[in-house]
């Protein structure tokens, strides 16, 4: 069950960063869909493991660990959805190198999981998880400062640091009227 609220939040939240950086239109809807999709390789994980209330052991996360691979191997056969898999296969890297699965560094890590990466830790980090309640927004937005540079892409985190967190915090908490945030197409 808090896979797929955080799934819609990572997407909601994703899309708003690529909003606030000025992607095409056409962008921020693909990184929508990579919020949403981003852990769909956890099916590849095991339930207890999952819903584990303590600390995880170096078996467990290292199967953990393979969720973007597994989520990138599951969508691989949907050409359709092959804009989304940079996404979902990236948004555990980080800029120091010392991310997963592939270790990539710097500009290496591609716009979408960098994005992703910022929009998952936060969310993770504002709601109640099964090891621990949700942290308070002054302790997630210092720790996306502190690990801006490391961890997280500087302007990114910068620019959105600079939104209005609390209201936005707000906004995800409602309930969501639909999975996807696209407008339908207008009749002519």
């Amino acid at each position: 069950p808090y896979t797929c609220g955080h799934s819609q939040r990572v997407a909601v939240i994703s899309q708003r960063i690529a909003r606030e950086i000025s992607l095409p239109e056409d962008k921020v809807q693909q990184i929508y869909l990579c919020g949403l999709l981003h852990d769909v390789g956890k099916i590849g994980v095991a339930e207890a493991t999952l819903r584990k209330p303590g600390r995880l052991t170096d078996e467990e996360f290292t199967d953990i660990k393979r969720h973007p691979d597994c989520g990138a191997r599951i969508l691989g056969g949907i050409r359709q959805l092959d804009p989304v898999i940079v996404g979902i296969l990236t948004h555990h890297e980080r800029l120091d190198g010392r991310g997963y699965p592939q270790g990539l560094k710097g500009d290496q890590v591609p716009i979408e999981g960098r994005i992703i990466g910022i929009a998952d830790t936060f969310d993770a980090m504002t709601s109640d998880r099964t090891y621990r309640k949700a942290l308070p927004l002054e302790v997630a937005i210092e720790e996306i400062r502190r690990n801006s540079g490391t961890q997280f892409d500087p302007v990114l985190a910068e620019k959105f640091l600079s939104m209005d967190l609390a209201a936005f915090l707000e906004e995800l908490r409602s309930p969501a009227q639909t999975v996807f945030a696209v407008q339908p197409p207008q009749e002519r």
